[in-house]
């Protein structure tokens, strides 16, 4: 059965709502969460505990006055740069499947907003296209600081790429479809994919933090430097784009990592669906946090030699070796 296209705008409304309140508050997580681990205080002036924190900073944001250098030749171009990348991980958010779906008097609502059947191949184009935002925008910024920046962070986000679609060809392989649902099935009906598929799950998790340039892969955004990559030319709700764009692709890459390796809303007891999704989803963003507290920042050259020259074929062997089990088991 499938469901009414107005459910679907509806969910959809609700889902893009929800996933910019968990943006907002990610940021607040990230700070409280830091404060604790460094042992000194997170943000706790405005509101109680800090929780209204995230909405100080949005005023700030929507205050602050928004300048555009004068050698900018196409003024079209350096503002629709910040709302691709924010669109593409909004958008990537849509095939990610968080329960089973359920029935609804009349109608039946799917666990997702979008089902289709390359689901998995759908969440890596739009993660490429998402780099154009970052490339363009520091481009069409027309500073070589800018342009530097785009550079190393189209150079840094295009090469461990590969290394990220090549963690999950094992997955493929066991899950037999690249729909999102099915590999999700596929794991409540054998084993979580976790467990077989622990060096996928590795390399796939350190590839997805330097595809959202977290530390210690965090060079692209650079924000202990004096000149921070490629929005340096960008200020008030248009930064503020690339920097919801930027935790919203932690978001989906933490759910993306739940789906794929952790059986998505399947949980070891008690059927909760979304909770145990949204459960998941809290302690892979929190790892991600985790990480930026610990671990010092790599040099450019040593990012680059892990990538290419460690995870790569790490990577590549994980693939053909479950392919060969497979093949010998069937």
């Amino acid at each position: 059965m499938r469901e009414p296209w107005w459910i679907t705008i509806i969910k959809a409304f609700v889902i893009i709502n929800l996933v910019m309140v968990a943006f907002a508050y990610t940021t607040w997580l990230e700070r409280k969460l830091l404060g604790r681990m460094q042992n000194r205080y997170g943000p706790n002036r405005a509101g109680p505990k800090g929780l209204l924190q995230p909405i100080a900073d949005l005023v700030k944001l929507v205050r602050k006055e928004a300048f555009q250098p004068d050698s900018v030749e196409n003024g079209f171009v350096y503002i629709i740069a910040p709302i691709i990348s924010m669109f593409t991980a909004l958008a990537a958010f849509s095939v990610i499947p968080f329960g089973a779906g359920w029935h609804l008097w009349h109608w039946h609502i799917d666990g997702q907003i979008l089902n289709v059947p390359i689901a998995l191949i759908l969440v890596f184009a739009l993660g490429s296209i998402g780099i154009y935002g970052f490339i363009v925008g520091g481009w069409v910024s027309d500073s070589k600081f800018s342009l530097l920046g785009s550079m190393r962070t189209c150079a840094q986000l295009v090469s461990y790429e590969v290394s990220l679609s090549l963690a999950v060809l094992g997955v493929v392989i066991m899950g037999r479809s690249l729909s999102l649902v099915d590999i999700v099935h596929r794991q409540d009906e054998t084993i979580w994919f976790a467990a077989p598929q622990l060096v996928g799950l590795l390399v796939f998790f350190i590839a997805g933090t330097a595809e959202t340039s977290r530390a210690p892969f965090d060079l692209p955004e650079a924000d202990t430097e004096l000149v921070a990559g490629y929005h340096t030319e960008y200020s008030g709700m248009r930064w503020g784009l690339f920097q919801t764009s930027e935790y919203i692709n932690m978001i989906t890459l933490s759910a993306l990592t739940v789906t794929l390796f952790f059986a998505g809303w399947h949980g070891p007891w008690a059927p909760l669906g979304p909770l145990w999704f949204f459960l998941k989803l809290f302690i892979c963003v929190s790892i991600f946090i985790w990480l930026k507290a610990t671990l010092p920042r790599l040099r450019y050259d040593q990012l680059m030699r892990f990538g290419w020259k460690v995870l790569l074929p790490v990577a590549t062997v994980n693939a053909v070796v479950t392919a060969a089990l497979v093949v010998a088991f069937q």
